[in-house]
């Protein structure tokens, strides 16, 4: 399994544990992914995965949970539409470039 099939696993358990209206923890997110929980504790990527799921679970029921949810979600916004930008800047050099 490759590092980044692992972060997405634990991606969606943490995401799945957090609709399923639970406190998001490494017990669970071992227990969904396969994962051992020592490896998730011991591996930076992942652990800070589940930090940041377990921060917002807490705080996502708060007006300033979700005015910093919405503040992260127009970062990451901005960020994919100036990644959009240039790639659609880059397509049409490149038909221009074959016309």
């Amino acid at each position: 399994m490759t590092p980044q099939q692992r972060r997405q696993q634990v991606e969606d358990a943490c995401a799945a544990i957090i609709l399923a209206g639970r406190q998001v923890t490494f017990d669970d997110v071992a227990a969904r992914t396969g994962i051992g929980r020592a490896t998730l504790y011991r591996n930076g990527d992942l652990r800070q995965i589940i930090e940041e799921h377990r921060a917002r679970g807490k705080e996502a029921h708060t007006l300033t949970g979700l005015t910093t949810e919405i503040a992260h979600l127009r970062i990451a916004m901005d960020a994919l539409a100036t990644t959009v930008r240039r790639h659609e800047e880059e397509i049409r050099r490149l038909r221009q470039q074959k016309n």
